[in-house]
């Protein structure tokens, strides 16, 4: 007899679920039977992936920034379906910066609003009522980068941003390891998505989003808490960060920049005015 299999995460919230990453993480939960909260700027991607499963899917189109957005948000989800066991925190931005440049400043404000504050208002409105439910499991996962690791000339914006991240899913792991709360960092290398189809540097390891959707969910299930897609790249980045920095610096500076807002190849900000393209 062919039993069909109960999925590993029944009840999801999934931020950025337009995107390359977010879209392959839910079509691969929808495919798993999972009822998914999609969220993202773009309705008319959402609804397309809520037709995968209407019963299953909500939508709801914020900026993951709006904290009063997010809990209505959230009180619409837990009325309706209930206490989430997986929340990923994947909407996020990529670009070029100079600190040279005043423009660049705005830059800088608004990823550090969608990067890094974006993932504490996510988690706060379902940590708040996972936290009146002391035996409430769930996983809360936030979508960091290896750039996050190391700074990078010419991406301070987005290195900045994804560093500060990790140390405050860090802080939020080690505020909760008493809990049933779980909090994973993922922190992927290079991904054919919108937000490096403008690279004009080498990017080894490049992962297909799908892949890294399955890899992501896999290492969740197993408890890894720390998860480089793919792995190889991690290593490559620890080896890397072995050199002295004035080496690491050299190396680096010789590698193209980042295209930033408003010059050919870069990925638009939300919330940000996008100046004309720069040929």
């Amino acid at each position: 007899m062919n039993l069909k299999t109960a999925p590993r995460f029944r009840n999801v919230v999934l931020t950025g679920a337009c995107g390359g990453l977010g879209q392959a993480l839910a079509r691969e939960l929808i495919a798993q039977g999972s009822h998914i909260a999609l969220l993202g700027l773009h309705r008319t991607a959402l609804n397309e992936l809520a037709a995968l499963a209407p019963e299953k899917c909500g939508v709801y189109v914020l900026d993951v920034s709006n904290s009063q957005a997010m809990q209505e948000v959230a009180a619409d989800w837990l009325a309706h379906v209930g206490l989430p066991d997986l929340v990923i925190a994947n909407a996020g931005v990529a670009g070029g910066f100079d600190t040279a440049q005043a423009d660049d400043l705005a830059v800088l404000r608004r990823m550090l609003e969608i990067n890094l504050l974006g993932p504490a208002t996510t988690f706060q409105p379902f940590l708040q009522a996972l936290r009146q439910q002391p035996d409430a499991a769930c996983a809360l996962v936030g979508v960091a980068s290896i750039a996050g690791w190391r700074g990078m000339p010419g991406n301070g914006a987005y290195c900045a941003s994804k560093g500060g991240l990790i140390r405050y899913l860090q802080s939020l792991r080690a505020e909760l390891r008493t809990s049933r709360i779980r909090v994973y960092t993922v922190s992927p290398g290079y991904l054919r998505t919108n937000l490096t189809a403008g690279n004009r540097f080498a990017m080894p390891g490049l992962m297909e989003p799908h892949a890294a959707a399955k890899a992501m969910l896999q290492a969740i299930s197993q408890g890894r808490e720390h998860i480089v897609l793919p792995r190889r790249i991690g290593w490559l980045s620890r080896l890397l960060a072995c050199l002295p920095d004035a080496l690491h610096d050299k190396l680096l500076s010789k590698q193209p920049r980042k295209p930033r807002v408003g010059e050919a190849g870069a990925t638009a900000i939300p919330g940000l005015s996008q100046p004309p393209v720069k040929r």
